[in-house]
């Protein structure tokens, strides 16, 4: 298993580069941001300056969506952002949610998603891509042969679909052994269906993970699965709550919510959590002392995951790497 640490766009520049650094050091492989240009700053500047404090560690979006750049503006960043990283470069891709829908905007349809991942491969390997309403072709003569690494972020029956027919990897902001396993087995069978070779398919659980006594770790991950509430409640509204397309052990927690506050999107101090309880928290993060990370960790592989992604917005930073890069990522290699 690989492991990768993911951060808001918020942090301060001096401590977000050190804690790269440190984190390239422990061991960890992947550093994502998330892609909310309204709620917490533009991300890739902040990518930018990571790549040039590390060597190793491999960088992108967790997750980017059609909607919010024209394609070849976004192509051409993540271009850039391959040359400038001589190829540690990935993307995570979804169909948009706080970047959009704090603009009173909707997301992306699964089609028009689709349609993104092919353009945005495409130019970055050099060849020509229509796309929208532009008459002409387009192609970067600066870019050529780098296959860039796509990874789709899925829930419903429909979106894993997506992933596992034009993912090179697929993204579950969710860490509960038995939901990954049956969501991962979608994706990789509609790969399959459609003659993909999903042999190097890869799968991130993306989830917060806090080391110390459970009773104090819960309360600081109890906006999360808050959070995956928005994703679970448009495949509610969509295929319903008494369905076998989806697991019930996924859509039956948020019967009780009331609502979200997209300004506190990822926060602590959001207004709607009454309806998280604790075995919900604890099913959906990794927590307790760095032994019980190894073990469930250890598990969710067993179900599929090839990468843990630690959502770093809880505190602790710094801790927690160094937890992870002394007890837990050694147990993994």
């Amino acid at each position: 298993m690989e492991f990768g640490i993911c951060f808001k766009g918020s942090m301060e520049h001096n401590r977000l580069k050190n804690i790269v650094r440190q984190a390239e050091i422990a061991g960890f492989k992947y550093c994502w941001f998330y892609d909310s240009h309204i709620l917490w700053r533009e991300s890739f500047v902040s990518m930018a300056m990571c790549i040039e404090h590390t060597s190793t560690m491999r960088f992108g979006p967790c997750v980017t969506n059609p909607n919010t750049r024209d394609w070849s503006l976004a192509a051409s960043l993540f271009g850039s952002l391959v040359k400038q990283s001589n190829g540690r470069f990935d993307i995570g891709v979804g169909r948009g949610d706080s970047a959009v829908r704090v603009m009173g905007k909707k997301p992306a349809k699964l089609a028009k998603l689709e349609e993104f991942v092919d353009v945005i491969k495409s130019l970055i390997r050099g060849d020509e891509a229509h796309y929208g309403e532009c008459p002409e072709p387009v192609k970067f003569p600066w870019s050529k042969g780098y296959e860039l690494p796509i990874w789709v972020a899925a829930y419903g029956p429909k979106a894993l679909s997506t992933a596992g027919r034009v993912g090179d990897g697929l993204i579950l902001q969710i860490a509960e052994p038995q939901i990954v396993k049956w969501l991962t087995e979608q994706a990789i069978n509609a790969g399959n269906e459609a003659g993909r070779d999903m042999s190097k398919y890869r799968v991130m659980v993306a989830a917060p993970a806090y080391t110390g006594p459970l009773d104090y770790t819960l309360e600081k991950v109890k906006w999360f699965p808050a959070m995956v509430g928005n994703h679970v409640a448009d495949i509610v509204e969509k295929y319903g709550s008494d369905t076998d397309e989806v697991p019930k052990s996924l859509t039956s927690y948020i019967k009780d919510r009331k609502g979200y506050d997209y300004s506190k999107h990822g926060e602590s101090d959001n207004p709607f959590l009454d309806f998280i309880t604790n075995d919900v928290v604890e099913s959906f993060c990794v927590l307790g002392e760095p032994e019980d990370h190894v073990s469930k960790l250890k598990i969710l592989k067993e179900c599929g995951a090839t990468q843990f992604n630690i959502y770093l917005d809880s505190g602790d930073e710094e801790r927690i790497i160094a937890e992870y890069g002394e007890s837990v990522i050694p147990a993994f290699s």
